[in-house]
């Protein structure tokens, strides 16, 4: 398996990885320059060289997978008989550079509902780097003619993003295939299913956040029913409705997406910042 197939499986996995590179080589070394390794937390693919200096990168490329770093590294290796490090000597006489690129599992979105404001939406975060789920119960609303194909046209025709098109009769089902830390947006074409979904919602334990389209009152009318079906303020406080920032107002279906995206791209970036945070916690308690 090359190094890009290994990355593949991983992403969708939703397993962390670091790649290694063999950037620089001055002299003599195991592999020619751009020689490529990658490192999950339980497999290693590919190889730099072995020895030594292998060795070093894999418990380097562990400690950033242990750390959830996402900043890239150099290390800088002599293979020296009069350079010793943990693993021993490699005398091959040159010096190696290896450059260390995490690759953090990327958030998780879900769109129930392909209506005018989820086609908008999809549109928009199919171009960033998602794991994108689109679910309707509609089998038409996720007809390739209206999503477009990937690399060739219509809505997903630029994707950047991981997406999974799922048909859901039952579209509360499609939250079983989310894992864990995904966003939910509700925006179906029906306030039953909103209800429906809203509630599973609540009773799945992990997601980063759930949103509601709709309106304050659509909200109030929820919460007697969510009330009624066991769920209490503290479970009404998990779900954001209505959906979007404020600064952006309008009812045009795109521009609620606009909206609406940014709030999701907001809530990731504020996620990326705390894990950061503990990062440097962590680094000045030790």
């Amino acid at each position: 398996m090359d190094w890009l197939e290994a990355l593949r499986r991983l992403r969708e996995a939703r397993e962390p990885a670091v790649i290694v590179t063999l950037a620089i080589v001055r002299g003599h070394a195991p592999r020619n320059g751009g020689a490529k390794m990658v490192v999950s937390r339980g497999a290693i693919i590919g190889t730099v060289g072995g020895g030594n200096l292998e060795a070093t990168a894999i418990d380097r490329a562990r400690s950033l997978l242990a750390s959830g770093s996402t900043d890239p590294e150099l290390i800088t290796l002599k293979l020296s008989d009069k350079t010793t490090t943990e693993y021993g000597v490699q005398c091959c006489g040159g010096e190696v550079t290896l450059m260390l690129e995490p690759v953090p599992v990327v958030p998780a979105v879900a769109i129930f509902g392909l209506g005018h404001v989820g086609l908008e939406l999809a549109r928009i975060l199919a171009r960033q780097e998602f794991e994108l789920h689109l679910i309707d119960s509609r089998a038409e609303m996720l007809a390739p003619e209206r999503l477009g194909v990937p690399g060739e046209s219509g809505v997903l025709a630029d994707a950047v993003a991981l997406v999974h098109v799922q048909h859901e009769p039952v579209p509360e089902a499609g939250l079983a295939a989310l894992p864990t830390g995904a966003h939910v947006l509700v925006m179906t074409h029906d306030h039953v299913e909103d209800l429906a979904i809203v509630d599973q919602a609540l009773r799945r334990e992990g997601l980063a956040s759930i949103g509601l389209i709709g309106s304050r009152s659509k909200w109030a009318r929820f919460k007697v029913k969510l009330a009624e079906l066991g769920h209490d303020d503290a479970s009404f406080a998990r779900v954001s409705t209505p959906i979007g920032i404020p600064e952006v107002a309008g009812k045009a279906p795109a521009t609620i997406a606009v909206s609406v995206a940014a709030r999701i791209l907001e809530l990731v970036e504020r996620a990326r910042a705390d894990d950061d945070a503990g990062d440097e916690a962590g680094d000045d308690a030790g």
